[in-house]
């Protein structure tokens, strides 16, 4: 009996390069069908659209936010035919910085000022952001299998998928600090491979023939890391992060903290005898560096404004003495815009019907009603004997969620008692994205900031997923089981997204079918 032809080691290798960049761009050209499938339906402005597509549209003609009338009259008027637009060059008070809206103005600029257009840029990072958590999933889990299970969960993710096709800000802070996370990864791994290359190789007593690299003291604690671009280009998407929204800014504190404790583990794996001595002495001016760059992007997202004359509160500054007046009068007009709008964000009381408390958040206890409105019948794709409902409800997969609930207890414990790295990096990106909003529960928020870290939810339930065949050595009824289960559970998740398609997109969907989806009695 002949044996089945082996693939030489070159073939195996070639295999090894296309199957990773081969399926996550498989898992990212499925996720961008259903992103941009019917993209400009509703042709409505949804929900907070009202704000950021017109404030978009504001900075590509004017280069600052300028004034609009009242939603009830400026809304028909960009939807109309022929459309009208009624932008003022006065300068408006806004709440959010600007670069979440310049990355809305792109589209615009390509598209012009309508749903496609204003919807365009979040659904193409959407898009993006799905390939990157397939490569940083493969990175961090040295899998390019759970990587693309990572990917594809998020691609199948409710919240991730509405947030994609809707043109609010919050998705764009998280492809921003995403991409930070990816860098940090990155560097991680370069730094690594630097101090392990400044480690001797051999010593007394271990044979002439000892060619390995071994822990030294002296070297981990005095040996430098070089030049390190990935951690500079995370500065840089962090800064954009909090450019978008200023809760951007917490992943800035938690990724800072995390790499510099990565720092330390890669001395201590050297052999560094004091690691956190080590730290201060040689990466601490590295890590900074961070910071400094974050804080350049940051003011440089707000160059149109500083260029303005028109802009809010631009020259609020101008002829002003005092303690600061060294300071540029631009730079300090700046500072007191930011502080009144840290004023405003700090002090939003007002009641809404699907505000929701961050307790919450996990479970999807309150989710957020973007759009509703209802179908005769016979009409607008509805049947003739009833009445029809057509909802975008930015609600997480709740099979995915409640799955994730389980992952993080199973992190927590891998982390804590493990001490697994890979743990600890996904908790910090969920912290950083959900433990904040607990500092301002009095304050109107929303279940839909969380997609901030749906890719550590995703991440953390791949983590999990992973350990179910169990550990190497593991019997092969377990391996089978493990698999199984975890197959059973994937494929679950991704029915129960397609179950609440219709209330994704807007679907025209009987009122029967409608109620059908509403599993909770909070989710009306």
């Amino acid at each position: 009996m002949r044996r089945p032809p082996r693939l030489s080691p070159a073939a195996l290798r070639r295999l090894a390069r296309w199957s990773g960049w081969g399926g996550p761009l498989l898992v990212t050209l499925l996720a961008g069908l259903a992103r941009f499938w019917r993209l400009d339906s509703p042709r409505a402005v949804v929900f907070d659209e009202t704000y950021y597509a017109k404030d978009a549209w504001s900075l590509l003609r004017l280069g600052y936010e300028g004034s609009w009338p009242d939603r009830l009259v400026a809304d028909p008027q960009i939807l109309g035919r022929p459309q009208v637009i009624p932008l003022s060059d006065a300068g408006a008070f806004v709440a959010h910085p600007p670069a979440g809206k310049w990355v809305i103005a792109l589209g615009e600029w390509m598209f012009g000022l309508g749903p496609f257009g204003w919807r365009f840029m979040t659904a193409a990072l959407g898009t993006l952001s799905v390939l990157m958590l397939c490569r940083i999933g493969r990175r961090l889990f040295r899998s390019t299998l759970l990587g693309c299970l990572a990917g594809a969960l998020m691609a199948v993710d409710g919240l991730h998928y509405v947030m994609s096709r809707t043109a609010l800000l919050d998705l764009v802070v998280m492809v921003f600090a995403l991409a930070a996370f990816g860098c940090l990864l990155v560097d991680r791994d370069r730094t690594r491979d630097r101090l392990a290359a400044a480690l001797p190789v051999g010593g007394a007593g271990r044979g002439d023939g000892d060619d390995r690299a071994h822990p030294d003291g002296h070297t981990a604690a005095r040996a430098g890391t070089g030049p390190r671009p990935w951690r500079l280009a995370a500065g840089l998407f962090l800064g954009l992060s909090a450019s978008v929204k200023w809760n951007g800014l917490y992943f800035l504190a938690f990724f800072l903290v995390l790499t510099l404790l990565w720092d330390a583990g890669a001395r201590r794996t050297a052999g560094a005898h004091h690691p956190y001595r080590a730290v201060l002495r040689k990466d601490l001016w590295s890590a900074l560096s961070l910071v400094l760059v974050t804080a350049l992007t940051y003011l440089a997202t707000w160059t149109g404004w500083l260029r303005s004359d028109h802009g809010y509160g631009r020259h609020w500054a101008d002829g002003r003495g005092g303690t600061w007046s060294w300071i540029p009068a631009p730079l300090r007009s700046l500072w007191h815009y930011e502080y009144d709008v840290y004023q405003f964000n700090v002090g939003l009381h007002t009641p809404h019907p699907y505000e929701s408390n961050p307790w919450s958040w996990l479970v999807l206890g309150r989710p957020v009603l973007f759009h509703h409105t209802q179908a005769e019948p016979g009409t607008a794709g509805c049947p003739a004997a009833t009445a029809c409902s057509q909802t975008i409800l930015a609600l997480g997969t709740p099979l995915l969620w409640w799955s994730a609930c389980c992952a993080l207890v199973y992190l927590l414990f891998r982390w804590a008692l493990r001490r697994d790295w890979r743990a600890g990096a996904v908790l910090c990106g969920v912290g950083a994205g959900y433990l904040p909003w607990f500092l301002y529960q009095d304050r109107t928020i929303f279940s839909f900031y969380a997609v901030a870290f749906v890719p550590y939810l995703s991440l953390a339930v791949t983590m999990m997923l992973g350990a179910l065949p169990g550990p190497p050595g593991a019997s092969d009824r377990r391996r089978v089981r493990g698999v199984l289960v975890a197959g059973v559970l994937v494929l679950l998740i991704g029915w129960n997204f397609v179950h609440f398609v219709p209330l994704y997109t807007g679907q025209s969907i009987p009122y029967a079918d409608w109620r059908a989806r509403l599993w909770l009695d909070s989710w009306f």
